[in-house]
């Protein structure tokens, strides 16, 4: 496609920050909620694991149900955008709740993060998805589409490294010994930047290209049109496996470094060599124009399984240097995955265009549903693992609780790459090139 670039850099760099925006909140939530709720605040891990599963139940129907509106609505702003300005206060409003521990009963307890938990998912989904659905109607450049992925996606792996590079620390910083306070203004904090960020990406981004005729079409065209959209259904597929693996990684990591190498304080040296991602981010555009998205994705997937490998030996052989360096590697594939996600979410829906129907919204909304049940079944099966193993909060663990530790640190992530390497294998990345092209 040879058309013009239409985006400028302030509005590049303003679509970009959107994602940083949501994954102040975002990391916060898959890295330390669960570690929060069980040491912190005082839930028990089976308690937590049931909370996870209905809040992300609750997700998969509220993406859906995001995605809806984005293609129901009409607005000077279009479609997509409005998003960000009506949902940012709510969002961080619900993020900064969830850390308030409040001096309830347990019962009390208990509701209150029930009802801030899945009020925080609902409108995370909010705005975070038109962040993927927004990015096809900003230009129809290909090139163009793919630089604002990378954009967005550099500044989400920023954040994310900032996050769990600097949370522990601050939480220490804030609080003074006291973990509840310090978590709620280490929330406060990150809550007040990602209001003003996700702000500004309204103020600047711009929705350009939409189709009137094929912007509103009845649900059993849109019904018709998913059924036939096979590269969507496969890269949904991937999308959930990609976070399913992160979500059990990064909620373990807290658990491994406390229990298993009994030093806290190493989480924040480990967090930091996923700095690489970055690297696996900027690969993107010089590797997809040689080898195309989906060869590229599958090289991500497969320099993040030889890293977690890595990472696994250094668990098995109790050595720090090996671990660390098996994080770096997983990382750099890590950030050519999660890096094309946005832009091959996009070509699915260039994709549904080309059959007449303009559904960014259902189409994206994939994109947070596989976020959704990923994280969901992630905090189960690590939390319900250790129900089972009898952990117990701060206290030495026992045999069982250390192999679950090491089990979902490890070898599950492992596992679920060779699975996601396989389903990958499926996209039919030429019948989409090939029909986005003839339109």
């Amino acid at each position: 496609m040879n058309s013009p670039w239409q985006t400028k850099w302030p509005e590049r760099l303003s679509y970009g920050l959107s994602d940083a925006a949501d994954n102040l909140v975002f990391q916060m939530m898959t890295t330390y909620l669960l570690f929060f709720y069980t040491d912190v605040y005082g839930l028990t891990a089976s308690a937590a694991a049931i909370l996870f599963i209905v809040a992300r139940l609750a997700d998969v129907v509220e993406s859906l149900i995001i995605g809806l509106m984005i293609d129901r609505t009409h607005s000077k702003w279009g479609k997509s955008r409005p998003f960000f300005l009506w949902y940012a206060l709510p969002h961080v409003l619900f993020a900064i709740l969830t850390f308030v521990t409040p001096p309830f009963s347990g019962t009390g307890k208990l509701i209150w993060a029930y009802v801030t938990y899945l009020g925080l998912g609902f409108f995370y989904t909010a705005v975070n998805l038109p962040i993927t659905s927004i990015l096809p109607t900003m230009t129809q450049n290909e090139s163009e589409l793919t630089l604002l992925g990378v954009i967005r996606q550099f500044g989400g792996s920023s954040v994310q490294i900032i996050v769990a590079v600097f949370t522990l620390p601050l939480v220490a910083f804030f609080g003074h010994g006291n973990q509840q306070r310090g978590f709620l203004l280490t929330i406060v904090l990150f809550g007040l930047i990602s209001l003003a960020l996700i702000w500004n990406t309204f103020f600047h981004v711009r929705e350009r290209f939409t189709n009137p005729e094929a912007a509103h079409q009845s649900w059993r065209a849109v019904g018709t049109m998913l059924r036939k959209n096979q590269p969507w259904l496969v890269i949904s597929v991937v999308i959930l496996l990609y976070w399913l693996t992160t979500a059990i990684k990064n909620q373990t990591t807290i658990y491994y470094f406390k229990y298993i190498q009994h030093s806290e304080g190493l989480v924040p040296w480990a967090n930091s060599f996923t700095f690489a991602a970055l690297i696996g981010v900027l690969l993107i555009i010089h590797s997809t124009h040689i080898w195309g998205k989906k060869r590229t994705m599958l090289t991500g997937i497969t320099v993040a399984a030889v890293g977690q490998g890595i990472l696994t030996i250094g668990v098995l052989l109790n050595q720090l240097v090996v671990l660390f360096a098996g994080i770096l590697i997983n990382a750099v594939g890590n950030g050519i995955i999660i890096g094309l996600v946005s832009i091959m979410i996009a070509d699915t829906i260039r994709y549904g265009m080309a059959m007449g129907i303009q559904a960014e919204g259902i189409l994206a909304s994939t994109d947070d549903f596989g976020v959704n049940v990923g994280l969901g079944l992630g905090g189960l099966v690590t939390a319900g693992l250790f129900h089972v193993s009898g952990y117990v909060a701060n206290h030495p663990q026992n045999a069982a609780t250390q192999h679950m530790i090491t089990l979902n640190y490890a070898w599950i992530p492992l596992v679920l790459y060779v699975v996601m390497f396989g389903i990958l294998l499926l996209y039919n990345e030429r019948q989409l090139e090939a029909t986005v092209s003839d339109k």
